[in-house]
């Protein structure tokens, strides 16, 4: 296996791991739970805030972000799109619709990564906001998935004494 490819394989499997971890969070979220506060947020909407830029820095630029196919048959999931707004959130968000945009993450990741060579990881990423490589993005998209996971998670923890598994390679539970 060259180098590109276990590089490849190892971002591939920790991007899984992570939505992984917040696939459980959602899953394990009480109904009461939903719309209650994480933070300064709703549960749900940290869910969706996390999902929302995995999907963006899956891609290769933000100009083509809203014309996915995923964006096009749910335009009253994405609504105004007001995460791209320097605001704070104001529309809550379904479950089941949320599950299938986790879904279309998973794949849009797999499929990133497909089509991924050594110059395309090694150049810069394509988004005006990140002054990085496409690889390090790939890094800080998985940290930004984790950092969310771990808030939904504690407060899972604290109010409702629901355990969110570890996932490790391969994306199995490793508790």
């Amino acid at each position: 296996m060259s180098v590109l490819d276990t590089l490849k394989e190892l971002i591939r499997n920790q991007l899984q791991a992570a939505l992984c971890t917040l696939d459980s969070c959602i899953d394990k979220c009480p109904e009461a739970a939903w719309d209650a506060p994480v933070a300064n947020l709703a549960f749900c909407q940290v869910a969706f805030h996390t999902l929302f830029f995995a999907d963006f820095y899956l891609g290769r630029n933000e100009h083509e972000f809203r014309e996915q196919p995923f964006h096009r048959d749910n335009p009253q999931f994405f609504r105004d799109y007001e995460e791209l707004e320097n605001r704070r959130q104001v529309l809550l968000y379904d479950r089941v619709t949320m599950k299938a945009y986790l879904e279309h993450c998973r794949k849009k990741g797999t499929a990133s990564l497909a089509e991924e060579t050594v110059n395309s990881l090694s150049a810069r990423c394509g988004f005006s906001r990140r002054e990085f490589s496409r690889a390090e993005l790939y890094v800080y998209n998985i940290r930004h998935i984790q950092h969310h996971a771990a808030q939904l998670a504690l407060r899972l923890r604290l109010n409702y004494q629901e355990d969110t598994p570890w996932f490790g390679s391969g994306w199995r539970t490793l508790r």
